[in-house]
């Protein structure tokens, strides 16, 4: 079970991860978590550059170790890319040393002061901690492109239905996702582009504005 548009008092509850990008301007934030693999990477960036659209990328180590080609294809086409983890460890049911030792794992192959926990899950110190290196980049909208028991259909759905000036959307460059991600985010693409939206890489100049409004 999931939450495709994150509740506000979610939001609320942890103020010091970024879940959306406050806006005035209609931009949007796609993610990709899980690859690079060559398999889906490459065909996403195409679609990317077909809308001229910029994207963040949060990587997995071990496929940053097996896939360098991939990775360089990432960075080199001016997307953000971020720390997800060497192994896609499930922060609820790993002790945290270990945890803290993936994380840098995957830090020495991806240089960003970006992370997002697999799964979403962290525990409250492996947040404390990490929130000393990193920028924790949660999402605003779940796109569901995961989940076998739901249809393509659905999936753009959550996705256009949920999607608003500032929101940052997860979607997956990997195997599982493959076949919705490739029937949907050419039509996410096109919707917003006719809609008037830009896509954004987050950056961490971005990232701090959340901070500032929270202590204001």
């Amino acid at each position: 079970m999931y939450l495709v548009k994150t509740p506000q008092i979610i939001q609320n509850l942890f103020p010091n991860f970024t879940w959306k990008i406050p806006a005035q301007e209609k931009v949007v934030y796609l993610t990709f978590d899980d690859g690079p693999i060559p398999a889906v990477t490459p065909w996403v960036l195409e679609q990317l550059k077909a809308f001229d659209a910029k994207g963040t990328f949060f990587c997995v180590g071990d496929n940053v170790r097996k896939y360098p080609d991939v990775f360089q294809q990432v960075v080199d086409a001016g997307h953000a890319v971020g720390n997800h983890t060497f192994n896609h460890l499930n922060g609820w049911t790993t002790e945290n040393i270990p945890y803290f030792h993936n994380v840098r794992h995957c830090a020495n192959r991806v240089n960003s002061v970006l992370f997002r926990p697999p799964y979403g899950r962290l525990k409250p110190k492996q947040a404390q901690f990490l929130q000393r290196h990193y920028r924790i980049v949660m999402w605003d909208v779940l796109s569901g492109d995961f989940d076998p028991k739901i249809s393509a259909e659905q999936c753009l759905s959550n996705v256009v239905n949920n999607a608003e000036p500032g929101s940052i959307i997860v979607f997956h460059d990997s195997l599982k996702a493959k076949d919705k991600l490739q029937e949907v985010l050419p039509q996410v693409l096109r919707h917003f582009a006719e809609e008037g939206y830009q896509f954004g890489k987050l950056n961490e100049r971005e990232l701090i504005l959340p901070e500032v409004r929270v202590s204001a």
